[in-house]
């Protein structure tokens, strides 16, 4: 049996410059896992994704819009958001987040 373990999520990626970073950490038909460190003012710009996905905010701050709404998100946060929702995140401070992508629940264009 395959496994994925991670001792320390904030030790796996570092925040780097004025970037954004991220790092898949574990991927199978089911489900992957990216983590991602941002630079204070850096984002991900609005879109969406065809899978229902969970953000884990690990550290920092960031201001995430799930369509209309916004909010935001510190240490330990967690967001699940259903398929095509749109969103968007930029950190105010340097932040790490894990995102996982719930492939298993796909669901057609």
């Amino acid at each position: 049996m395959t496994y994925t373990a991670i001792a320390d999520l904030v030790a796996a990626i570092e925040v780097a410059g004025d970037a954004t970073v991220s790092r898949t950490v574990h991927q199978d038909a089911a489900c992957k896992a990216v983590l991602f460190a941002f630079a204070a003012g850096q984002e991900l710009s609005e879109h969406t994704a065809a899978v229902p996905a969970v953000l884990y905010f690990i550290d920092g701050q960031a201001r995430v819009t799930l369509g209309d709404d916004d909010f935001l998100a510190g240490p330990h946060a967690l967001v699940h958001m259903p398929p095509k929702l749109p969103h968007s995140i930029r950190a105010v401070e340097p932040t790490r987040m894990l995102l996982l992508l719930l492939k298993g629940n796909a669901t057609d264009g």
